[in-house]
């Protein structure tokens, strides 16, 4: 009995030191590889330790999530050499070409906005814009309730477009419009806003810099847009579990769409290489799968040997 005990305990000491390492990360100076390993193995860890039930496949996504969020803040860990490296103006030409000289989302300002002033329309897509922090997993937690069968596909296919549209921003770091705006890259009268923080701050008052603060960790990551190209995912895999959340999931999909771009949050083009993101991860699938099924059932003899 002491093997399996040695097993779980392992597993034990790797989901701790992978759940730790993002939080330490600053203060020890550990290299963003070496953070990015420790924190992706501790949901694999987890899968080893636990034996599997609906609790565990919460907590591996939750684990999943925050190596996420530890890859997707390291770029912005050194700010300075972070707006050295930020590529602004390809996709303000890009957008431009898009919208026939004029960005599309300052055509959307001029027509839907009133300067100095959020109007409804702007609170009512700001409010999607921040329902997306739940949209992707709470489409996991729907398929994990109703159509388990379903779940470690779908739960897959959401979270590896997370896994790789995070590596653009580490590669090629991309300023949104409302940052190119005031670097001076977007001339427009009136000036392209940034419409959310607009209405954040006149919706939370004192509440809203300190929330803010918690959830904007990389303000220059915006191609591809993992806002939108997980929403299309999860939409896709909603559609998969049926026509009804398929065309809630659709719906949603589109509504932030426009409202990204609306608000200044993100360009078309961001919105475009972010489906094409999920369409490659979709196509992907099927060539992986030989190997994902090789790594999870090396995982699931791991688990037997933990719990025999």
């Amino acid at each position: 009995m002491a093997r399996p005990r040695a097993f779980r305990a392992a597993a034990w000491g790797v989901v701790v030191l992978g759940a730790a390492a993002p939080l330490i990360r600053r203060r020890a100076r550990l290299k963003p590889p070496v953070v990015a390993a420790a924190a992706y193995a501790a949901p694999v860890a987890l899968c080893v330790a636990v034996p599997r039930t609906r609790a565990r496949d919460v907590g591996t996504c939750l684990l999943h999530m925050w190596a996420y969020i530890a890859m997707y803040e390291m770029p912005n860990d050194d700010p300075e050499r972070l707006q050295q490296r930020v590529r602004i103006r390809y996709p303000v030409l890009v957008d431009r070409a898009l919208g026939f000289g004029e960005l599309p989302g300052v055509r959307l300002q001029k027509a839907l906005s009133r300067p100095g002033t959020t109007t409804r329309l702007d609170g009512v897509l700001t409010w999607a814009h921040w329902l997306w922090f739940f949209v992707p997993h709470g489409s996991a937690a729907y398929l994990l309730a109703c159509h388990r069968d379903r779940f470690a596909r779908g739960a897959t296919l959401i979270y590896a477009v997370f896994d790789s549209g995070v590596l653009f921003y580490h590669a090629i770091p991309t300023a949104p419009p409302w940052y190119a705006a005031r670097q001076g890259e977007i001339l427009s009268d009136p000036e392209l806003r940034r419409l959310m923080v607009e209405h954040g701050e006149s919706f939370w008052r004192e509440r809203w810099a300190p929330l803010y603060s918690f959830l904007g960790g990389n303000p220059l990551a915006a191609m591809p847009s993992l806002h939108f190209a997980t929403s299309v995912m999860a939409a896709s895999v909603l559609a998969d579990a049926g026509p009804v959340p398929g065309a809630i999931g659709w719906a949603y999909a589109l509504t932030l769409g426009f409202a990204l771009v609306h608000l200044g949050e993100h360009y078309v083009v961001d919105l475009i290489a972010g489906a094409a993101l999920a369409a490659v991860v979709r196509r992907a699938e099927r060539p992986a799968a030989p190997l994902l099924g090789r790594a999870g059932r090396a995982v699931s003899r791991l688990e037997a040997r933990a719990h025999a």
